[in-house]
C-alpha cells in the first residue's frame, strides 16, 4: 500500500498536469474559431474553381492546351503528397492520415507501381518513416509558419510542378483531414494531378456555358486554371488541416482533463481511507497499551 505521503504527491502531480490540459484545451477552442472560419470560407472558392474547370473541361476538345487535366496517360508512378501536424497531443488527428496513407501505399506498392511521398509535417513523417522511409523525396517543416498562408501552399505546388514537367510522376494525391466538426475529423485523399473532379460538377456547371465568354481563349483559360488549382486544393488542404488539428486537440486535452479529475477523486478517496486506517491503527494501539497498564 502507498505511504500518505506518495499519494500526496501523485495528487499534487495529476492536479499539475490537470491545470496543463486544461489551458491547453482552451488555447485549441480559441484558436478553433478562427481556424474554422478561415477553413470554411476557403471551401466556396475552391468548389467553384472545381466547376469552372469541369465546365472548361467539357468544351475544350483540345486536351492537351491542360496536361494537368489530361495527366500522362499511365499510372506507373505514384506521388504521395501527406501532410499531418508538426505537434502533437491531438488524439488521433495525425494517426489517421498517416494511416490512410499507408493503406494506400501498401496497395499500390502490392499492385507494382513505384510511390514516392512528399513529407508535409513532423509528425507523419516520423509515423512513417520505418515502413515507408525509403520512398521519401522531400520532407516540408512548417513549425516556423505561425499562420498558415497561400504563399506556403504555392510552394508546395511548385514543388510537384516541377517534378511532373521533369517526368518524375504520373499521378499525385495530396492526404489531409477534412474539418466537420470538433469530435469528427475525417482524413481525406485528394488527386491533384491529374485532376480528378467530383462527378457531376460539369453538368452543374452546364448552365453557366450561355453566359460566359472566356478571353483570351477557353484553352488558355483552363490551362491556367488547372494550374492555379494545384495550389488552391493544397491551401485548402492545409487549412483544414489547422482546423482539424485543434479540434482533435480540444477533444483530447478535453477527455485528459476529465480522466484527470477522475483520477484526483479516486486517489484522494484512497488517500482518505488510508488515513483513516492510520488514524484507526494507532487508536487500537493506544487503548490496548491503556488496558494493558
Amino acid at each position: 500500500m502507498a505511504s500518505l505521503k506518495d499519494l500526496r504527491n501523485r495528487i499534487s502531480s495529476v492536479k499539475a498536469t490537470r491545470k496543463i490540459t486544461k489551458a491547453m484545451q482552451m488555447v485549441a477552442a480559441a484558436k478553433l474559431r478562427r481556424a474554422q472560419e478561415v477553413a470554411t470560407a476557403a471551401r466556396p472558392y475552391a468548389e467553384r474553381m472545381d466547376q469552372m474547370i469541369a465546365n472548361l473541361g467539357s468544351r475544350v476538345t483540345d486536351k492537351g492546351s491542360a496536361p494537368l487535366l489530361a495527366g500522362t496517360g499511365r499510372d506507373n508512378v505514384h506521388l504521395m503528397v501527406v501532410m499531418t501536424g508538426e505537434r502533437g497531443l491531438a488524439g488521433g488527428f495525425n494517426g489517421n492520415i498517416s494511416k490512410l496513407a499507408r493503406q494506400d501505399a501498401q496497395r499500390l506498392l502490392a499492385a507494382g507501381k513505384t510511390v514516392k511521398m512528399i513529407m508535409v509535417g513532423r509528425k507523419g513523417a516520423e509515423a512513417l518513416k520505418r515502413e515507408l522511409g525509403e520512398h521519401y523525396i522531400d520532407r516540408i517543416d512548417l513549425r516556423a509558419v505561425r499562420q498558415v498562408a497561400f504563399a506556403n501552399a504555392d510552394e508546395i505546388a511548385q514543388k510537384l510542378l516541377r517534378l511532373y514537367e521533369a517526368g518524375e510522376f504520373d499521378v499525385a494525391t495530396l492526404y489531409f483531414s477534412e474539418f466537420k466538426s470538433v469530435i469528427k475529423q475525417v482524413p481525406t485523399a485528394l488527386q491533384l494531378i491529374p485532376a480528378k473532379l467530383p462527378d457531376g460538377k460539369a453538368e452543374a456547371a452546364g448552365g453557366a456555358e450561355a453566359i460566359h465568354q472566356y478571353e483570351p481563349s477557353e484553352e488558355e483559360v483552363l490551362g491556367d486554371l488547372v494550374t492555379l488549382n494545384i495550389s488552391t486544393q493544397i491551401f485548402r488542404g492545409l487549412l483544414e488541416n489547422v482546423a482539424s488539428f485543434y479540434g482533435a486537440q480540444m477533444s483530447a486535452m478535453d477527455s485528459a482533463t476529465r480522466n484527470a479529475g477522475e483520477m484526483i477523486n479516486k486517489l484522494t478517496l484512497t488517500y482518505n481511507r488510508t488515513r483513516q486506517a492510520m488514524i484507526t491503527k494507532e487508536l487500537i494501539e493506544i487503548i490496548s497499551g491503556a488496558e494493558a497498564v
